[in-house]
This record gives structure tokens, C-alpha cells and sequence, in this order.
């Protein structure tokens, strides 16, 4: 799996730098880079050597969406069985990014758009450069705002409101904006943009990443939930990071006025 045909993807120190790889046209998604990120994403669970994920931008930009010549053109083409696969396979790659059990940085810069976007917002933290735009622009090109998971997980971040207006107008919305909104975590110049999302990743995979596991998975799954149902998962889930020795080792670090130094198991 690190050897991507589709992306650029590498992999040191337990963080994983993925980006697309068509810098010359704003980086576009195409059917094979969908497909090869869904079935990376999917494959994450079972990697040891990887507890985050950066997305990046690959020379100013992180990406344009579905390429307009190799995804738009043959998509109005299509028959509805086909049109339909394509839509799943697409909503797909949401899945394997929110199911990944890896918390996911974005670093964006430039155009942010459509299903660029949309991997943004899939992302569990987002760091911008004043020169990102981010827009959910499917209604500009004819199709509605529900696009992969957009009608879901985007009014979660920012409101019902304000996610509304970005869906119904697809408009851009600045880095300013998307800061203010909560949809970026932070705002840093371009220059920056890497190292500061190395930090943040550095910082995320040095703490007790069973715990961030399961923090992401119950992030995911209490959307459904009841209050209820939730205290009750997050009583499970947490009884079950009790018995990792992660939890032990903080304790004995704390007794011992020690930093800890955490395992992920």
C-alpha cells in the first residue's frame, strides 16, 4: 500500500503524507486515484506503522475535484446503474477516511473544491494558509449539495446555516471565514503550512493511539446515538483503554513526576 500509482503517499515516523499528484491542473481526483485512496484509507486499520495521516497540496493547491475531461465528460455519458456505482464508490472513500481509525490532518492551500472539498471536510482536523478556498461547488455545476456525505457531516462542522449557504450558492468559502465558522483549526502562512501540520501530527502520534482509535470511532458512531446510548459506548470504549497499558504507563509516569511515554496498546 505504500506504493501508490494514483497519489503520492509517504510514510515516516508512524505519519503518513498523502497528496494528489497533478499539481499542473490544480490537482484533480480521477477514477483511479478515488478508487486507489478508498482502498488505502480501507487499508489503514490494519497498518501498525501509521497512527496519522497528513493530506497535503501538492504545488499550491490542495485539489480542483473530479477532473472536468476525465470524470465529468464520461460521467454524462453514463447510464443510472453506472452513475450510481460511481457515486457509491466516491461516498466510499468518505467511509474509509472516517472508518480509518487514524486521525487525518488537512493542510490546505489554494483551491479546495467539489470533492477536494470534500476530503477536507472528511478530515478530522484542518489546518488552512490564507490563500485556501474551499468550495462545495456541486450546485454550480447542476448537481445538488448532497454529495458525499456533504448534507451530513459539513452543518456538524460549521451549522446548519452556514453549511446551507455554501450547498445552496457554492460559493468559496475563505480561510477567514472557515476559521471563524470552525472549520479550520488553525490559519498559518503558506510557508508554514507543513510544518505546522507536522507538528500537530507529531504530537498526535506520540500519545496513546489505541485511545485515539477508539476516540475517532466514537466521534463517528455517537452521531446516531442517543444521549443514552452514547454515555453507555463511551463507558464501554473507555473501560476498554483502562486495560491498555498506555493508561498504566501515564500513571506510573505521573507518580513518578515523568512525562509518559506511550506504546499504543
Amino acid at each position: 500500500m505504500s506504493e501508490a500509482k494514483h497519489f503520492i503517499c509517504t510514510v515516516a515516523d508512524a505519519v503518513a503524507t498523502v497528496s494528489l499528484d497533478r499539481p499542473e491542473r490544480k490537482n484533480p481526483l480521477t477514477f483511479d486515484s478515488y478508487a486507489e485512496l478508498r482502498d488505502w484509507f480501507r487499508a489503514l486499520p490494519y497498518r501498525d506503522d501509521v497512527d496519522v495521516v497528513i493530506f497535503a497540496p501538492n504545488g499550491g493547491n490542495f485539489s480542483s475535484g473530479g477532473d472536468v475531461h476525465d470524470i465529468i465528460g464520461p460521467l454524462t455519458k453514463m447510464n443510472m446503474k453506472e452513475l450510481l456505482a460511481f457515486t457509491r464508490m466516491t461516498g466510499d472513500l468518505v467511509k474509509a477516511m472516517v472508518n480509518c481509525g487514524k486521525p487525518i490532518i488537512a493542510a490546505v492551500d489554494g483551491v479546495c473544491a467539489g470533492a477536494g472539498a470534500i476530503i477536507s471536510m472528511a478530515s478530522d482536523l484542518r489546518i488552512a494558509t490564507p490563500e485556501a478556498k474551499t468550495a462545495f461547488l456541486f450546485n454550480r455545476v447542476g448537481l445538488a449539495g448532497c454529495d458525499m456525505g456533504a448534507c451530513a457531516i459539513l452543518p456538524r462542522i460549521i451549522g446548519q446555516g452556514r453549511a446551507a449557504e455554501l450547498l445552496y450558492l457554492g460559493r468559496a468559502m475563505s480561510a477567514e471565514e472557515g476559521q471563524a465558522w470552525g472549520y479550520f483549526n488553525k490559519v498559518v502562512p503558506a510557508d508554514g503550512l507543513m510544518d505546522e501540520a507536522q507538528k500537530l501530527a507529531r504530537r498526535i502520534a506520540d500519545g496513546p493511539n489505541f485511545s485515539n482509535m477508539m476516540t475517532k470511532t466514537m466521534l463517528a458512531q455517537e452521531w446516531c446515538m442517543s444521549i443514552e446510548q452514547a454515555i453507555e459506548a463511551e463507558a464501554q470504549a473507555q473501560a476498554i483503554c483502562m486495560q491498555g497499558q498506555d493508561f498504566h504507563r501515564a500513571y506510573h509516569a505521573f507518580v513518578a513526576k515523568e512525562k509518559p511515554v506511550f506504546e499504543g496498546d
